[in-house]
């Protein structure tokens, strides 16, 4: 009978043993940390359970003895936490440190983003960068629709005439940022923020290659110690 009983119960298996699908890192990766429940961003945390259970599972139990509330969690000590097997001093320290920083960010306001919609707005951002260097370098900013900076990324760097810049790069890395907006930059050693012609052919290659992907290209800048030139101001984007 005994061994009936144990054949009837389910095996449960390390998280290591489930479909890629279903494993909290392999899914927060695919689609993002919305998608997975409490217990699975706690498995992640604490990265493996007891004997004969998984993290997911083990969290799943602690989750129910707190009445599945994250507040109710975040109050537990180090030692009420120790006496779930599984959890040792390590995991109980995580949990309570990531239950801190839950609370620290929710009484943070939002980072206020730069609004970078204006030549004068870029150049003032982009020139404390700049206006030391004996090279040249480029620059993308990315922007969402309200101009505000995503990130900001250099994406060459050469020498005291001029840098080459790779399109592709521009575009993956608008992609990748869900960009609507990018703006261009790069500065000239000699101090003369005049266009070159290799200056205009590179404008409008990156202006081509943003119409193909309906991305706007706000502006190509020329950076310099002292002033700039804006090939949108200039009626030239």
């Amino acid at each position: 009978m005994k061994g009936q009983n144990e054949k009837d119960q389910p095996t449960k298996r390390a998280i290591s043993h489930w479909s890629e699908a279903d494993r909290p890192r392999e899914k927060m990766e695919r689609l993002g940390a919305a998608a997975l429940s409490d217990a699975e961003l706690l498995a992640i945390l604490i990265g493996s359970g007891a004997e004969g259970e998984s993290a997911v599972e083990l969290m799943k139990r602690l989750l129910i003895d707190c009445n599945n509330n994250l507040n109710t969690l975040g109050k537990r000590s180090i030692r009420e936490l120790q006496r779930y097997r599984g959890i040792g001093p390590a995991k109980a320290i995580t949990i309570l440190a990531a239950s801190e920083l839950g609370k620290r960010r929710q009484a943070t306001p939002p980072e206020e983003k730069p609004d970078l919609g204006s030549a004068t707005a870029i150049y003032a951002y982009m020139h404390p960068r700049m206006q030391d260097l004996n090279i040249e370098e480029a620059w993308i900013l990315l922007l969402n629709n309200r101009y505000r900076l995503i990130r900001d990324m250099r994406i060459s760097s050469g020498g005291i005439s001029e840098t080459a810049v790779d399109l592709r790069i521009i575009l993956k890395e608008a992609l990748l940022a869900e960009a609507t907006v990018i703006a261009l930059c790069h500065n000239h050693p000699s101090n003369n923020a005049a266009p070159s012609r290799n200056d205009d052919q590179l404008t409008e290659r990156v202006r081509k290659a943003c119409d193909i992907m309906r991305i706007h290209f706000l502006d190509h800048l020329i950076i310099t110690d002292g002033s700039y030139y804006s090939y949108r101001e200039q009626g030239r984007i």
